[in-house]
This record gives C-alpha cells, structure tokens and sequence, in this order.
C-alpha cells in the first residue's frame, strides 16, 4: 500500500482510499465486454478526483495504452507518468496550445474547422504528419463538429486533412444512461452517417455507459470513464444504490472509500438543536457524533438532514447541516455509542457511490470530483 501522509503527524481526521486493483479489474471488465473493440480510460480531472498520476500507470501496466483528458496541463502531467501511451486532449489544438501539445506528444481532438486548421498548419511546418482526432457532434451540441462545419469539410478533406494522420473520429452520447431513449439510436444514425462523409479511420461512440448499449455502439474504441472507478454502468445517473433500474447488479469493484475520524460525542436533551440554523431539533434524548468531514473535503450541503453514514456497518442520519469542516450524526439508535477516533465510512462498500449521489440529488462523477482536501491512501494489492 502506497500513502500519503501529512507531513509532520500521522494522525489523519479522513481519508480516501483508492483501490488500484478495484480500477484495474474494472478495466478489465470492459475489456471483456468489448470483445475485439480496444478500451482507453477516461482520467480527466485527475482521475475524476481520485488520482491520474497513481491511476493510469496501473492501468497501463494492465495493457491500457489510450487515455482521454480533458485540458492540456492535465495531459502534460500524464505524459509524465505514462510515457509510453496515447494521450488525447478533449479540449482540442488551439493555437496558443499547439507548441505544447507537440512537446509533449498529446494528440487533440480537434472540434471545429479552426482547430482542424491550426493543428494542420502546425504539421505544415514538420517533416511528418501529425496525429489527430476529429470529434463530430451527432446531439450533445457542446463540442465537435456541427453539420455546417462537417458538410464543409466532407467536401474538402483532402486538403483540410493534408498533413494530418487522422488515428480516430469520435463523438459523445448525450442519453446512455437511459438506454430506451430515442436519442441513442438517433446519434448512432447520424455519426454512421457522419462516418460516411469522411476518410476512412478507426470510430469510437460510447464511453461507460453507452458500452451498454449493445456491440453496435462500439465501434472501434470505447472509453469508459466513471465507471472505472466504481459507478454502476447499468444505472442511471443518482438513481441507485447497487442496481440499475432492470435490477441489474453492478458490475463494477468499489475503487474508492472516503471515511472519517469522530472528533465528538455528546448527549442532548430533548428540544435541542444541532449546527447551523438549527435546522434540526432533538424530539428525544439523543446522541450526537461530530465527524472530521464536510463541504471544504467535498461533502455535498445538499445531504443535509437527509445523507447517512456508516458506523460499525449500521447506517446513521446526518443531524443538521453539513458544515465547512463537520458533519454531525445521530447515533442514538447504534447498541453503543461511538467513541473518540472510530472511523465512519461516508462513501465505500457500505455506503455505495450511486446511492450516496442519489441522495445528495446529484451523479457519481460529482461526488467524486468534488473530493479535496482529503489525503489519498492508494492500495495497490
């Protein structure tokens, strides 16, 4: 187990726990899933807040050799770990970008005519040709190529393209997660059509949740993000705890376990309050837990009086609201009450990431990106 350690003191008030065997396992799930179809992982926003720099070298050492980003510092500390891989840039080449993207080896995926033409004047300038994605938008409306740009450049790839080494065209599905939605079928019509206006080369649709949606969504390439690291694939987003709405178990490993210390007990009469505004009022002698967590560490405001936690495997409610720095538990009901140091599990094998955004109101990929402050113990067996 590699950790890490506030300097100076090894007293930890929380920390989150990441699983490199749970993220790994995951991969490989998809991986058997996709049967001859390639998987690249998705590690933007560190990890999607879990870790890049620990991750992908142990996804690497799996057999991964693709990963998506989504800014340019975020590839440049990734090539740093994996040098070896292919690293796609979601943002894409804009001009001030282009000098670093070269440096360092980091393909873009390029999303309009102008990105198309600053990446291609860049490989003007070189005596090889420079690798490129193209992100066409079948729906999602955010970024890739509209219609207007992609009729244009359908009618003028070769000299568009010319210098360019086109390694992928993409697009996102904006509806996976429902699988009954028309929409799916609808982009998966339009990027066959989108496919057929330009040069031939490798496809990718689906990422986590659109890998689900049956072989002919993938295409070349899938890329799983979110549920590499633990959300259930199967679910809609902050529907669930375990299931997905046909019942279906999740098939991802847990990858990540927050948990805290508790500061506190104490015992309240009846009538009395707990945090700020009082919002919650003792309707009977009642045990009060104060746990070394909240918003500050990522602790969503919105579990206020309604979130729980786990204290010896029983769930506990949030007393009152989540503060900056503390969470305060009723724990009248547990057999005993907690004492000084016990640890309280906010987010694990318990406590699943699905049901803990559902009840937040809120999806998986925010619960996990929203983790700061919180040191990172990294298991890696």
């Amino acid at each position: 187990m590699n950790e890490a350690k506030n300097e100076g003191s090894d007293f930890q008030a929380a920390r989150l726990t990441v699983r490199l065997p749970a993220i790994v396992a995951n991969y490989r799930t998809y991986r058997r899933m996709a049967g001859p179809t390639a998987v690249a992982a998705v590690v933007k926003a560190d990890g999607y807040g879990l870790g890049a720099g620990a991750i992908a070298p142990a996804l690497a050492a799996a057999g991964c050799d693709s990963f998506f980003v989504a800014r340019l510092e975020e590839g440049i500390a990734l090539r740093k770990v994996v040098p070896q891989a292919r690293i796609f840039v979601l943002d894409g080449a804009h001009a001030d970008a282009v000098p670093a993207l070269i440096s360092f080896s980091l393909t873009p995926v390029l999303n309009s005519l102008g990105q198309i033409a600053a990446w291609g004047a860049a490989a003007g300038v070189g005596a090889s040709k420079l690798d490129a994605v193209l992100q066409v938008d079948t729906g999602m409306n955010r970024l890739g190529l509209p219609g207007d740009e992609l009729a244009i450049l359908s009618g003028d790839h070769a000299r568009r393209l010319a210098g360019l080494n086109l390694v992928l065209v993409m697009s996102h599905l904006a509806c996976a997660d429902e699988p009954a939605n028309a929409m799916n079928a609808e982009q998966l019509s339009r990027f066959q059509q989108a496919l057929a206006m330009l040069p031939p080369a490798p496809a990718s649709l689906a990422a986590s949740h659109g890998a689900m949606l049956g072989m002919e969504y993938h295409f070349d390439l899938v890329r799983p993000g979110v549920a590499l690291y633990g959300a259930n694939p199967q679910a809609r987003e902050g529907t669930g705890p375990k299931k997905g709405e046909d019942g279906a178990t999740n098939l991802m490993q847990t990858a990540a376990v927050l948990t805290a210390k508790v500061l506190q007990v104490r015992r309240i009469d009846s009538g009395n309050s707990v945090g700020y505004a009082a919002t919650f009022r003792a309707k009977r002698p009642t045990m009060i837990a104060t746990v070394a967590l909240g918003y500050a560490d990522g602790i969503p405001r919105t579990l206020s009086g309604k979130g729980v936690a786990v204290l010896g495997g029983v769930r506990v409610p949030i007393a009152g609201r989540v503060s900056m720095d503390m969470i305060t538990l009723d724990v009248s009901d547990l057999a005993e009450p907690p004492r000084v140091g016990d640890e309280v599990e906010l987010l694990g094998d318990t406590l699943s990431l699905g049901e803990v955004a559902a009840m937040a109101g809120t999806n998986e990929y925010e619960i996990l990106t929203r983790l700061r402050r919180v040191p990172r113990i990294y298991e890696d067996q």
